[in-house]
This record gives C-alpha cells, structure tokens and sequence, in this order.
C-alpha cells in the first residue's frame, strides 16, 4: 500500500490527505450552525470544496513565504492551502482574512484540532493591514474587478493572485481590463468543465 495520494493533481502524503478528510468533516459538522457552505453541496464536499481548492496550489510558486487568503468564509481554499503547505513548504506563512466572527472562529478551531500553522484576522478585508503576501488567493467572493481591488493592498510586489472562477469568467476579464491591467493565465478548472482559473500577476490600475 502505498503512502501517497493524488489529489486535485497535487501528490500528498497519507497524513496531508488525513488531514483534509478530517477538515472536510468538520466543515459538515459545523455548517449547520454557521452556514460554512452551502447545505445543498455538503455531499458533495469532496469534490467541489476540497479538490476544487488543492487545485490551486500548482499555480502558486513552488516555495510561497506567505499566502494570503481574503474572504475564507469556510476555510477554502485557505485551510486547504495550510494543509498542503505543512508538507511542501513547511516555512511558509498561511494568513486568513475572514470578517465573520464566527468563521473566523472556526478557521481558528480548523487550524488548532488539525495541528496546522496560521493566522486568522478577523477583519474587513479593506481595513485589515496590508500583508504583503507573494500569493493572494479568494474563492467565491466577488467579481474579478472588486476582486482585485480588495486583493492588491495585501499582495507583495512581484506577487501573484489566483482566483478560480465560474462560467462567467471571460466576462469578468473583459470588465476587470477596463480598470486593471495584468498577466493573465488561465487553466480549466478540473472539477467543472465550465469554471477555470485564473493567475494573474503585474496588476496595476489603468
């Protein structure tokens, strides 16, 4: 039997895919209290949660110092990200920025019972102090172009932003042009044919 796994595409050891089985189940465990996700997709957690973040980390660079994930909400892809990087890059700074107290509270609780390393600042993402990460990840939090602007305070020069984004992606780029420009990439998301995500790098206002 082996001790490694693939997931989303990404290799983990056996105790990295524990660990996300383990956080999955307490996002089902806590969703009925404080709506973590939405309660029509926690069957589906898995794949549409779990894989849907572990995706991202190979478009990160390979030896992040510090992600920063704005609006976590429920700890994707934030948590996901901390498990996947106590392995690979076991240095590195995991910081989560989420203004509901009480996911914030659970982030915390997430981070502790999984024996994880990170931050929570439970803040507006407008008034939480710049982070200056090299990567700066969100999830199901806005259109691209208020994406970015609610992104570019906490990223580091030189950093990289990822965003995975639904159907509506290439209209969100074509809106977000008019007041950005920006390096783009884009790779199909692998767990729905009709999102994809983006990289984006050298941001700056038009």
């Amino acid at each position: 039997m082996t001790d490694r796994e693939i997931i989303g595409g990404v290799d983990v050891s056996r105790e990295t895919a524990d660990r996300l089985r383990r956080f999955a189940a307490l996002v089902a465990k806590w969703t009925p209290r404080i709506n973590l996700i939405a309660s029509s997709s926690v069957a589906e957690i898995w794949d549409r949660h779990i894989v849907d973040s572990v995706q991202i980390l190979p478009l990160a660079p390979e030896n992040p110092r510090h992600w920063v994930d704005i609006g976590s909400g429920g700890g994707f892809p934030g948590v996901v990200i901390a498990a996947l990087l106590a392995e690979r890059a076991p240095d590195a700074r995991v910081t989560m920025i989420e203004s509901d107290q009480r996911k914030a509270t659970f982030l915390r609780t997430a981070l502790r019972e999984l024996g994880l390393q990170g931050a929570v600042i439970a803040a507006r993402i407008e008034q939480a102090p710049p982070q200056g990460g090299d990567v700066v990840s969100a999830r199901a939090l806005s259109a691209l172009s208020d994406l970015i602007g609610l992104a570019l305070p906490h990223l580091a020069e030189g950093g990289v932003a990822i965003f995975p984004k639904g159907r509506r992606a290439h209209e969100e780029i074509t809106e977000a042009r008019v007041r950005w420009d920006f390096n783009l990439t884009q790779t199909p998301s692998i767990t729905d044919p009709t999102a994809s995500i983006l990289r984006l790098e050298r941001i700056r206002r038009v």
